[in-house]
This record gives C-alpha cells, structure tokens and sequence, in this order.
C-alpha cells in the first residue's frame, strides 16, 4: 500500500491546520490573561462616597504596583501611580501622540541618574470619573515604556489611601 493516497495527505495538512488554529487561540487567550494581570484596571471601579466625591478603587498588579488606564486630553493612555516622581512625567513618544507642546526645558534627577526633559501642561487628566485640570507635567525623551508616570502634580490634588491591595483614589475637598 502506498502514502501517496490523496485524502490522506489532505488530511494531514487539515490536522496541522487545525493544530495552528488551536495554538493561535491560545496565545490570544494567554495574553489576554497577561495584559490582565499586567493593568488590572483597565476599566478601574468608580463610585461616588457618601460625601459626592469621586472615588477610583484599584488593584495592585502581579508585581505590586498601581497601573491604571485614563486619559490625557480625552486621548486613553495607561499610567503608572509614583508617588516618588515630582510630576507627571510622559515618555517622548506618547507626548507626540497627545500633541502636547513644550514650555521649556530643564534637568530631572530620575532613578537612573539625571536626563533632560521638557516641560509641558496637560489640560485635562482623568481616572475614572476623576478629573484634573491644568496640571504640570514634563516630557522624557528618555522613557521607553508607553506607561505615564504619575507623580505627585496630579496625586497631590488627591486624597488617597491604602487597604491591603486596593488603593483609593479620591477627589480633594
């Protein structure tokens, strides 16, 4: 008996087919998962408290830190919560997404020494139903993630605090 049967031959492609489709499924399920456990808050929880302000709750990530989707000028973004960073400080290549311009330039003293960086406005910040207005940022040319530093010109202008995993955001009086 011979190999060169023709449907048997289909039959091995339409299993390797199937074997690409099954793998496929599963990178798109686990990365899923991932970028999951990566920004827990994607969509993060809001309310308003018993006193009408707004309030954010949410979750540390697998390594402990407070990542959160928002958005600048209405344009969604991802950031992460540093209470060590003076300012809001946005990574060169998402400030040109933003279309966010320059006021001056100067010198910042980062974790990996000091590097220049360009100071800019943002009109308008938002988590949630959190709004911020006017607050001061810089751009770093030097930044290779597309995650914002969230310092404290915009924390500042909230009340926060920490139970367990969660952290709760919330609007100044």
């Amino acid at each position: 008996m011979s190999n060169t049967d023709p449907t048997a031959k289909l039959g091995k492609y339409f299993i390797w087919f199937a074997w690409i489709i099954v793998l496929g499924l599963l990178i798109f399920i686990f990365q899923t998962v991932l970028d999951q456990q990566e920004n827990p808050n994607s969509n993060p929880d809001f309310s308003l408290n018993a006193q009408g302000k707004a309030e954010v709750v949410l979750q540390q990530n697998r390594q402990g830190h407070y990542v959160t989707s928002g958005t600048i000028n209405e344009i969604p973004v991802v950031f992460l919560l540093d209470t060590g960073a003076t300012q809001v400080s946005i990574p060169a290549q998402v400030a040109d997404q933003l279309s966010l311009t320059t006021t001056g330039q100067g010198i910042a003293n980062t974790a990996n020494g000091q590097v220049k960086i360009y100071h800019t406005r943002i009109d308008q910040l938002s988590i949630g139903n959190i709004y911020l207005y006017n607050v001061r940022a810089h751009i770093n040319p030097g930044m290779k993630s597309n995650e914002i530093l969230l310092g404290m010109s915009a924390l500042k202008q909230l009340e926060f605090s920490q139970t367990g995993k969660k952290l709760i955001l919330r609007e100044r009086n």
